[in-house]
């Protein structure tokens, strides 16, 4: 494995008022690796990857990537540069067409407009949309709305991309394009953090999976190291035991049962 590091954490912590969401997080990422960042809501994942991001500050704890401390008033922001980022959940400009926001985007990354406008229509047609690249967003299905933002996360060829939930709204056929180009980005020595609720596509793509729990990382191994401790099969079995969540069963039937009394009274 390449021991080039990409990204450190050391000690990171943070709070919102009196809720401490980050309680010391350690964490060294290394090129070339797909990290699978899992975790219940609330367990501090959105918060963790928006401070790297360098868009939420006043944590304590250092924090480096590609080698510079980054963010707390240090004004240099010129590594955001080497980022790509999908968020859950993206505002697009629904009054520009793909075109303007891709070559908007590609211009803030700092590519000039032809060469993003180039660049951009030609990943459209890859995915099959460049018959829609001069269309306003709003327009758009959500899965071609997501197709949009991978492009624009990673236009300006970046080294380091955060994927949020990336595969919200798309269908089988694109989820097998994207998995694939996420192995061959990695290939290339790209580091991707991969954050999701969907277990089996995490086990699937990641070469690295750490699980965050009440903003501490309690699990951090390959998919199969984790299996070997935890004595579990899948990694929503492995989630379960760790996070300590063995309702499933219960509360679905509680929730059947509910639905299924009108039927019985009727």
């Amino acid at each position: 494995m390449n021991k080039e590091k990409v990204l450190s954490l050391q000690d990171v912590t943070m709070r919102f008022g009196p809720k401490q969401v980050l309680n010391g997080v350690n964490l060294e990422v290394y090129k070339g690796q797909i990290i699978g960042y899992i975790g219940p809501n609330g367990a501090g994942k959105s918060t963790t990857v928006k401070i790297m991001l360098g868009l939420i500050e006043g944590y304590e704890g250092k924090i480096e990537i590609f080698g510079e401390e980054i963010g707390n008033g240090n004004g240099d922001v010129s590594y955001k540069r080497k980022i790509g980022y999908v968020p859950e959940t993206a505002e697009l400009y629904d009054n520009l067409t793909a075109c303007e926001y891709l070559t908007f985007t590609g211009e803030l990354y700092g590519l000039n407009a032809k060469e993003a406008e180039s660049k951009a229509l030609q990943l459209m047609k890859e995915f099959e949309l460049e018959s829609v690249f001069y269309q306003r967003l709003s327009s758009f299905s959500k899965g071609m709305r997501q197709k949009v933002l991978i492009i624009s996360s990673l236009l300006h060829d970046p080294e380091l991309l955060f994927l949020d939930e990336p595969l919200s709204g798309l269908d089988a056929n694109s989820v097998m394009v994207i998995k694939e180009i996420l192995d061959q980005l990695a290939a290339r020595g790209k580091t991707i953090f991969y954050s999701s609720h969907i277990m089996d596509v995490v086990e699937k793509i990641s070469n690295r999976i750490i699980l965050l729990v009440d903003g501490r990382v309690v699990a951090d191994g390959t998919f199969s190291e984790l299996q070997e401790q935890s004595k579990e099969g899948t990694l929503e079995e492995i989630f379960n035991q760790i996070t300590g969540f063995s309702e499933h069963k219960k509360i679905a039937e509680k929730f059947v049962e509910i639905v299924s009394e009108e039927n019985a009274h009727g």
